[in-house]
């Protein structure tokens, strides 16, 4: 590993310990040269499968649009980071345990709404509008009557709000 602060490949690990959910591994490093110190983590590189949009194209799975689509649900929400990465974190290995090459973004909403769901109701009713093309409010009030109805633990499926192309 290459020292940030002096370039100089000679650095030694001081401490090792898991991350995150155990998904990745957080090193302590110190360089030899310059005795300066540094944390880098380490993660298993995989490969989260392409993403077939609803008009039959193909791109590859972006991270950060992902993120931005939960966190624009999120905005000003009383939800820890801790909890949103987590939930990105679950969102992604079930992405992968699918062991699919190719997935319909249809999918990857549904699993947004899940994680969301059990995070903010105000963040799901925001996400399932968009994500649904509400158009009216009879669509907002039939997801707000499921969640009161379903209650935090149940699940909650939206086949009754219909799903425009």
């Amino acid at each position: 590993m290459q020292c940030p602060f002096c370039n100089d490949s000679d650095t030694r690990v001081i401490d090792s310990r898991l991350a995150g959910e155990g998904d990745s591994v957080r090193r302590r490093r110190e360089c030899q040269a310059c005795k300066e110190r540094f944390t880098t983590f380490e993660t298993a590189e995989l490969n989260l499968p392409r993403v077939i949009k609803s008009d039959g194209v193909r791109e590859p799975f972006w991270e950060e649009k992902l993120s931005s689509g939960v966190l624009r649900a999120l905005e000003k929400r009383p939800v820890k980071s801790e909890d949103i990465d987590a939930a990105m974190s679950r969102i992604k290995k079930k992405l992968l345990s699918l062991g699919e090459r190719e997935i319909p973004s249809m999918r990857i909403g549904e699993l947004v709404m899940e994680e969301l769901k059990h995070l903010d109701h105000v963040a799901y009713v925001r996400f399932a509008s968009v994500y649904k093309s509400f158009e009216d409010i009879s669509e907002f009030r039939e997801v707000i009557d499921a969640l009161e109805k379903g209650g935090k633990n149940e699940q909650l499926t939206l086949t009754s709000v219909s799903t425009k192309t």
